[in-house]
């Protein structure tokens, strides 16, 4: 056994993730539902321009993240969203992916920029679709010590006319974030298994591509000025989702995509892990009355969070899933 495995403990990598061999890379698929979720994943990726593909309708980015070669991609909001981007991913992508990870933010009944890690997943609270275990237990070695999580409130993006706004409001979260792992995620589905559409000029919440490369997407700034006004109003969120204003206080992260994720990658034996960070939950300094009102001030606080958690687990990952690192 070598001297990593080793310090791993109970972290033995099951044999079939370690045979990663030949000229194939095993990137990691890297999903979110928002822009607003994957432009701090953008932000630290150095993407690869011959790399990009239009696939389904649905934008993939290559390159490379925390070590690892990746293709990162946004599903669009909701199950149906999700089924279907990944299974574009799974489909056309012909080196097979090493894992699938899911960044994003929730509801839960930990606090507003908690991140959460569940070990299962389910979307109609009968059935349920385990993260891989040796990918929870990967994520297990991360702690808000290890890991910088931020307590101040970013104004964001809602407009997506300034790529990387983290600027900080005078919001400032009253307790230190921590990271959960294991437990349980459901996600649901208020949209009665219809695609939402991604909307030109949609923001960071609707738009059709990561608006820290929005010049990949010109009907965003051709609409920006006639929709910023209707994204930024959270009515507009509440209309869309639908009334929903109590958060929950049994879940460790409430969502509408990750399940839907893990079934496709539980489809193609890829391992999966989701990592959703607390937008809409318990804590709240200016006791907003729970959805999409905290959505609308925390999301971009909680979409930095899952994503610097993501990228940790990534780099780890990048450090241990080779085949030199393990034994067989």
């Amino acid at each position: 056994m070598t001297v990593a495995v080793a310090m791993l403990g109970s972290l033995a990598m099951p044999r079939a993730l370690a045979a990663t061999g030949g000229a194939c890379s095993h990137p990691v698929l890297v999903l979110t539902a928002m822009p607003l979720e994957l432009n701090p994943l953008v932000a630290k990726a150095k993407l690869d321009p011959t790399k990009r593909v239009d696939v389904a309708g649905k934008k993939f980015y290559g390159g490379r993240l925390a070590g690892n070669d990746v293709v990162l991609a946004m599903t669009g909001i909701g199950p149906a969203n999700a089924t279907h981007t990944a299974e574009a991913a799974f489909s056309h992508f012909k080196c097979t992916f090493g894992a699938a990870v899911f960044s994003g933010v929730a509801g839960s009944r930990y606090n507003i920029g908690d991140v959460a890690v569940p070990a299962r997943w389910t979307s109609d609270g009968k059935s349920w679709l385990s993260a891989n275990p040796y990918m929870v237990r990967l994520a297990s070695t991360l702690t808000s010590r290890n890991v910088k999580l931020s307590q101040d409130v970013p104004v964001g993006d809602a407009a997506c006319a300034c790529p990387g706004v983290d600027a900080a409001t005078p919001v400032h979260m009253p307790q230190p974030a921590q990271i959960y792992v294991g437990g349980d995620g459901e996600t649901s589905d208020p949209f009665g298994g219809h695609a939402v559409p991604c909307l030109g000029g949609g923001g960071d919440i609707a738009g059709c591509a990561p608006c820290i490369i929005a010049s990949d997407q010109p009907e965003d700034a051709a609409n920006l000025a006639a929709n910023a006004p209707t994204i930024a109003d959270p009515t507009f969120w509440e209309a869309l989702f639908g009334t929903q204003t109590a958060t929950t206080d049994a879940m460790d992260a409430q969502d509408e995509e990750t399940a839907a994720v893990a079934a496709v990658a539980a489809k193609y034996t890829v391992p999966f892990l989701g990592v959703r960070a607390v937008s809409d939950g318990q804590n709240d300094p200016l006791h907003l009355p729970g959805f999409p009102f905290q959505f609308a001030v925390y999301r971009q606080l909680a979409a930095n969070n899952a994503a610097a958690v993501a990228i940790a687990f990534l780099d780890q990952w990048g450090k241990r899933r080779h085949p030199h690192t393990f034994t067989r």
